[in-house]
């Protein structure tokens, strides 16, 4: 029988390697539009650029599923940081714009193997009783890293310039790849829990087979990537709308951030203990809210309160996409299905901004924000309406 499995025996094969991860990825985030500018970039293809890191992600959902079922996913995970390693050697020889966008956007596909084979690693190694805390932790643990980035970025900036911030995420890629060659291979785990043979599904049948699932919670997770992406957005384009200084607001986001970091873990705890729906429901609610809230506020400390909660709204629903896909996922092809559920998230994420922008364009930001707001509220009632009562084992 197998030793049981806990989150303290897997985090330093499992979320050290993501905290790694995030650190680099949060590292390069304020740069790339600066970097699209440096190359003689507009503000609209320097926003075009940062974009592309979310296409090369929303495209590289369905590959990485078949990918990671193919090779296993530390193979995937290995490839996916490879892959990252030499979009980042670009990204700081690249001559022109074009160059840069594809180096991005070629982050954002090994992110999307990378993140669908950490999910499909614990979704088969981590006991049902326990799925929602391990989903949620390497949630907040991607946070963090996230988080710390743009620090540690900043400091390395001060001798190299802008590439300072790729050489971070380089050499916490690097690490990141030492730290995963200890990663248990899954497929001793699927022996030991499995008691048949591992038959091998088409993408397209596992697809097929489960898309009642995806046309409903699919949906769903949609409609939580658009409202969480356009957290990211609303905050900085209101702060700016209503007079303040760049100082300010990065203060706000940063404050906000931080309260998003500390619920992660109880957020699991909620979902293991009383099932999904008690986390889910309640955080698109509260994001809706705080969305609609947003244009009511005219100070500096009314936005943080508003930004306050929106962190709470976040950081409640940390993991929760994630572990919902593990939830509905089939032990045959489980990260195909993982490739076809992600890509909904991560259109929804994609899209959410662009949504932003459209509505902007033919009305003014305030409309625009309430309908994200609205978006928050359909994506609780999509919640609430198709997410079992308790998780049902997929085992």
């Amino acid at each position: 029988m197998a030793d049981p499995v806990s989150l303290w025996k897997i985090a330093p094969s499992v979320y050290l390697p993501a905290l790694l991860y995030g650190i680099g990825q949060g590292a390069i985030a304020p740069v790339i539009a600066l970097s699209a500018r440096d190359l003689g970039a507009s503000f609209a293809v320097a926003g075009l650029v940062v974009a592309a890191a979310g296409v090369g992600q929303v495209i590289g959902d369905i590959p990485a599923g078949t990918l990671t079922t193919r090779i296993g996913e530390r193979r995937a995970m290995l490839l996916a940081t490879l892959l990252v390693s030499v979009a980042l050697v670009a990204c700081l020889v690249v001559p022109n714009v074009w160059g840069l966008a594809l180096a991005i956007g070629a982050t954002g596909l090994a992110g999307s193997v990378w993140g669908l084979a950490r999910q499909a690693y614990l979704s088969e190694a981590v006991p049902l009783e326990l799925r929602a805390r391990a989903l949620s932790t390497l949630g907040g643990v991607q946070r963090i890293g996230s988080f710390i980035g743009p620090f540690l970025g900043a400091f390395v900036m001060r001798f190299l310039g802008t590439d300072g911030a790729y050489w971070v995420h380089l050499v916490a890629a690097a690490l990141a790849c030492v730290v995963l060659l200890s990663l248990p291979d899954i497929e001793s785990v699927r022996r030991n829990r499995l008691a048949r043979p591992v038959v091998v599904q088409s993408t397209r049948a596992v697809i097929r087979e489960h898309l009642p699932v995806l046309r409903t919670l699919g949906v769903g997770a949609l409609l939580v990537g658009a409202v969480r992406a356009s957290r990211q957005v609303v905050v900085p384009l209101w702060a700016e709308h209503i007079g303040l200084d760049p100082q300010t607001t990065s203060l706000i986001f940063g404050v906000s951030g931080a309260v998003d970091m500390l619920l992660f873990y109880p957020a699991g705890s909620v979902m293991d203990r009383f099932g999904r729906k008690w986390v889910a429901v309640p955080s698109m609610t509260v994001l809706g809210a705080a969305h609609l809230l947003l244009p009511l506020t005219h100070s500096a400390g009314a936005l943080t309160a508003v930004a306050l909660l929106m962190g709470v709204g976040n950081g409640l629903g940390a993991g929760v996409i994630m572990t919902l896909g593990a939830d509905a996922s089939p032990p045959v092809g489980r990260a195909q299905f993982l490739g076809a559920f992600r890509l909904f998230a991560d259109s929804g994420s994609a899209g959410g901004p662009f949504l932003l922008a459209a509505v902007t364009a033919v009305s003014a930001l305030a409309p625009a924000i309430l309908v994200m707001g609205l978006t928050g509220w359909a994506a609780a009632l999509a919640m609430n309406r198709w997410i079992p009562p308790r998780p049902q084992p997929s085992e």
